[in-house]
């Protein structure tokens, strides 16, 4: 049913874009109501309008907090047209029928963003716009209802098309938006007041619909804004399985690279990274301070550069060296074959030597904090290549599955280790940092999973396997695949040994230290191999199970 607008109330904290709205609404007769600072706008264009406060006799009160919380208003709002009862309500209190609501909240997002006052903030939480908002959606029937100014231009064009008039359809559309600003307005509040316990409701954000998702027969959306994580410099559209790896990616890499990460500074010559966390010497290292890992820059090999590449979310290729294109070429070499049409990811800018070996691939994403303008032009030979651009961003805290008929929300894996325990036959000296890095390697890897480890480079990895022995067995075969010499490398494990019988194997290929969260009831087994056979092992008391 087509309902003409014949009387409005207008009460917004941003002006902008309301003037066309308020012409249209004058030019076809629309009685006008306001209040403060709306009103004086709406004057200021020459135009008609009644003070809220000649309708309820009633002036705005207590420093502006109570201006249209009143029957006349709420009543004219929220009686229903068709209601003979209402009706009558109406007409004997002098309640004017009003037909559009046009309200928009106060800042309060913004303020908190903005200051920690909490005085400021508190007089930021708006009362009568979203009560107005509230009652007119509830009453879509006969009343339109904007609480955005995305919507002014588009009820214009409606209005001019329509000679005046909106559809029910139209008004519950309005009504659905209404609801949704005000449900985000509240859980901002909410969160404001119980940080430690913030809500989460999902698909509140920008939706991005995608070309499908897993597979070309399921429908996809990504929930979010992109634009905060990065900017695509070039390549296709991203499709679902291109997030779920850059996700893998940019995890892995803010991990092993904290010092390069977007905003952490640029990778710099062997020996001067800055900033990453040093390994205490002693046999035992806990507490909070440890969860951030080894500084990568005492074992052979090792560089502030870090290189991975990703593949269906496991690393396949990673590498630490002093330069980017170094760290490249050995992250390749890791295993050639897996990374074909992979996603990779660096901590420092891509230059022109670099771009000239990634070049001779086929890959399906490159994300780095830089590029050198010749690089780019380089990389942008194949239309498709998708070229992004990584920004400094606080990602999410939380991670959420959904299953059967509900959600899994836990807390993310942010840490390397809780402790670093020496119990070997011997001191893990030079190979600790090839530990530490073989942990956070093998951390993003699925389980169950072993991570090889040599001169800070992954020379073979199992995951995805049913038993940790498997995985073990998978990554000493990729590892040889590719002729890498296993004597003196490191094995990481997601998971504590359940027996010997993976230190045992490990050492029989050239393996000579390892490291593991511990917990099993017969880690005296693992422990006395290496103690027999001087062997290194460090516990550090962190699982990281990946499903």
């Amino acid at each position: 049913m087509k309902k003409k607008i014949s009387a409005a109330l207008l009460s917004v904290f941003y002006k902008d874009g309301l003037e066309p709205l308020v012409r249209q609404l004058s030019s076809q007769g629309t009685t006008l109501y306001s209040t403060g600072g709306t009103q004086a706008f709406i004057e200021g264009l020459g135009i008609e309008v009644i003070p809220v406060e000649s309708l309820t006799s009633y002036p705005s009160i207590l420093g502006g907090r109570v201006k249209t919380l009143h029957p006349l208003v709420f009543g004219g709002i929220l009686g229903k047209r068709a209601d003979a009862m209402h009706l009558n309500d109406m007409l004997e209190y002098g309640i004017p029928e009003i037909d559009l609501v046009v309200v928009d909240l106060y800042p309060f997002q913004e303020t908190v963003a903005q200051t920690n006052d909490e005085a400021q903030i508190i007089e930021k939480i708006d009362i009568g716009g979203p009560s107005m908002i509230r009652a007119a959606a509830k009453n879509f029937s006969d009343v339109v209802v904007i609480a955005s100014k995305d919507d002014y231009s588009g009820l214009v064009e409606t209005l001019q098309a329509q000679e005046g008039e909106t559809t029910l359809e139209q008004r519950k559309a309005y009504a659905a938006k209404a609801f949704q600003v005000v449900a985000d307005y509240d859980i901002a509040i909410t969160n404001y007041f119980s940080a430690d316990t913030p809500l989460t409701v999902f698909g509140k954000e920008q939706q991005t619909p995608l070309r499908y998702g897993e597979n070309p027969h399921q429908k996809a959306a990504f929930f979010g804004d992109l634009s905060q994580c990065f900017t695509q410099l070039h390549g296709k559209e991203i499709s679902y399985n291109n997030l779920v790896d850059i996700d893998a990616a940019v995890e892995l890499i803010r991990d092993a690279a904290p010092s390069g990460f977007p905003g952490g500074g640029e990778p710099q010559a062997q020996g001067q990274l800055s900033g990453d966390p040093a390994i205490n010497t002693s046999a035992s290292q806990s507490g909070p301070g440890a969860v951030g890992g080894p500084s990568y820059r005492e074992g052979s090999g090792m560089g502030s550069a870090v290189f991975a590449i990703i593949k269906h979310t496991n690393p396949c290729g990673v590498a630490s060296r002093s330069t980017v294109a170094e760290a490249w070429t050995a992250a390749l070499a890791s295993d050639p074959e897996s990374a074909f049409g992979g996603v990779l990811v660096c901590n420092g800018t891509i230059d022109v030597a670099t771009a000239t070996a990634i070049n001779e691939i086929f890959f399906e994403v490159l994300l780095a904090p830089s590029f050198e303008e010749e690089a780019l032009s380089i990389l942008k030979s194949r239309k498709n290549r998708i070229l992004l651009q990584m920004k400094e961003k606080a990602f999410a805290s939380k991670v959420y599955k959904s299953l059967l008929n509900g959600t899994l929300v836990q807390d993310k894996d942010n840490s390397n280790y809780e402790r670093w325990e020496e119990v070997g036959g011997k001191e893990s000296g030079a190979q600790k940092d090839d530990l530490g890095f073989a942990n956070l390697i093998c951390k993003h890897l699925k389980s169950n999973a072993i991570a090889l480890v040599k001169d800070g480079q992954l020379i073979g990895k199992g995951c995805g396997q049913t038993s940790r022995i498997d995985a073990l067995r998978q990554a000493l075969e990729k590892a040889r695949q590719f002729n890498f010499d296993l004597t003196g490398a490191v094995m990481a494990s997601d998971a504590f040994f359940p027996f010997n019988d993976c230190v045992q194997l490990g050492y029989e290929a050239g393996i000579t230290a390892f490291i593991q969260p511990g917990g099993s009831i017969r880690d005296k087994d693992s422990i006395d191999y290496c103690k027999e056979h001087g062997l290194a092992m460090v516990l550090t008391g962190t699982r990281h199970f990946r499903h």
